[in-house]
C-alpha cells in the first residue's frame, strides 16, 4: 500500500506543477494547434479535434507511467 501512496502524491505533484505551467500561459501557443490536429470551419459550424496533440499527451504519459512503475 505504501507504493500506492507514493505513486499517489508523485503524480498529484507532477500535476499541480503541470497545471502552474498551463495556468501562466506556458504551452499556450503550440499545444493544440499542431499539424496534424484536425479543424473544420464551414459557416456557423466548427469542428476541431487535436489528434496530433492527444497522440503526443498520450505518449509522454505512457512514458512517464512506464518510469514509475520501474
Amino acid at each position: 500500500m505504501k507504493e500506492v501512496g507514493k505513486f499517489l502524491m508523485i503524480a498529484g505533484l507532477f500535476l499541480v506543477g503541470l497545471g502552474l505551467l498551463f495556468w501562466s500561459g506556458w504551452g499556450r501557443g503550440w499545444l493544440g494547434r499542431l499539424p496534424g490536429d484536425i479543424h473544420v470551419s464551414r459557416g456557423n459550424f466548427s469542428f476541431y479535434f487535436p489528434l496530433t496533440t492527444c497522440i503526443l499527451l498520450s505518449l509522454v504519459l505512457t512514458f512517464l507511467l512506464w518510469l514509475f512503475r520501474r
